[in-house]
């Protein structure tokens, strides 16, 4: 039977980097994000009904969606955010069953969601992975890493669902407040827990 796991953090808890391990152990990994940029990608219909939706001005020199424009306009109009939504949302979903169906018998699937715990998907999955880290060190690692000012990275933790809500959904909690060796470690025995 096909394990199905559900993977989620708060910004800056290092939620990617644990994905990436468990790829190298042998999981599949499915990445909302990584599939949302791909249903938008040059030449494909959603990328065709994005520029319908919003104008040719929101792609870049290289026909790619310019990100930041869009994220810019739908930020600002929750009514621009939800046809954006209705054109990418469908779509994701749909490749990531492609994705899942295709998986073996004894397969170790895991859906990388950030925002799980916001749109209540925690039941979907045989079990689910919190990446824990305290809310000082996402703020620390949001400054230093991605230049933001502690009240913007303040502001996206507040944004998102709170420590305590992920805590209370995950089977597996994964904290990472050290090396990435113990990262790795750390990984490693929740992989070694896994029934298979």
């Amino acid at each position: 039977m096909t394990l199905r796991l559900g993977l989620t953090g708060g910004i800056a808890s290092g939620k990617s980097t644990v994905s990436r391990i468990f790829a190298e152990l042998g999981a599949i990994i499915i990445d909302s994000d990584v599939l949302a940029r791909e249903v938008v990608a040059p030449g494909t219909e959603g990328l065709a009904e994005v520029v319908a939706a919003f104008g040719p001005e929101i792609l870049t020199e290289d026909g790619e969606m310019d990100r930041a424009k869009v994220g810019a306009i739908v930020f600002a109009d929750p009514d621009k955010r939800k046809v954006l939504e209705q054109v990418i949302h469908p779509r994701v979903f749909l490749r990531a069953l492609e994705i899942d169906q295709a998986a073996g018998e004894h397969d170790v699937v895991i859906n990388d969601i950030p925002l799980l715990v916001e749109t209540n998907q925690a039941d979907r999955f045989d079990a689910v992975v919190v990446v824990d880290v305290p809310t000082e060190l996402q703020v620390e690692r949001m400054v230093r890493d991605r230049g933001m000012t502690p009240d913007e990275a303040s502001a996206r933790i507040a944004a998102q669902a709170s420590r305590e809500q992920r805590l209370a959904v995950a089977t597996y909690v994964i904290e990472n407040t050290g090396t990435l060796e113990e990262l790795r470690e750390r990984v490693r025995q929740v992989w070694d827990q896994l029934p298979r």
